[in-house]
């Protein structure tokens, strides 16, 4: 199954660019043995709309045009939070499912859209708190990493 990331808005260079970095690589690496294929990062620049209703929108109808087929899995301060495990017992599902593409979808400082939200097979929250865009993304790629790790029964991740 091929994994994409798309993100509104840009990563700038730096430390939190290069620990991205790092992790989406050894996710890439270690990936294709247990069938996920890193696909890359979409990045969208934040939409200039005057209210944050239709930033919202904006930004989901970017993101539908590109997901259109795959499964979505949404960012969100609002979704379920996972442990590892139960991250990378998902992904694994989907792919054994015969999923052929999937979105992680990181939105902007407005959040998602309520219908993209409806539309999303999961959400996904990585606590209550509200995090830098930047430290989601590092906390994604590293998950993305972990879970690659479990599936394969590496010892990176410990219960």
């Amino acid at each position: 199954m091929r994994i994409a990331v798309h993100a509104v808005g840009r990563m700038k260079a730096g430390p939190e660019r290069e620990l991205v970095d790092r992790y989406f690589d050894r996710f890439a690496r270690s990936g294709p043995g247990i069938g996920l294929e890193f696909a890359g990062v979409t990045e969208m620049p934040e939409s200039r709309a005057r209210g944050a209703d239709e930033r919202r929108r904006e930004e989901a109808r970017k993101l539908s045009s590109l997901s259109e087929g795959a499964a979505l899995i949404l960012l969100d301060e609002r979704g379920k939070n996972l442990t590892s495990a139960e991250f990378a017992a998902k992904i694994a599902s989907l792919r054994d499912a015969g999923r052929r593409n999937a979105i992680l979808a990181i939105g902007g400082p407005d959040g998602h859209d309520e219908a993209l939200r409806r539309s999303a097979e999961l959400i996904v929250s990585f606590g209550a708190a509200t995090w830098p865009h930047q430290l989601v993304r590092v906390m994604l790629a590293e998950q993305l990493y972990r879970a690659a790790t479990i599936l394969s029964g590496h010892p990176y991740h410990r219960d």
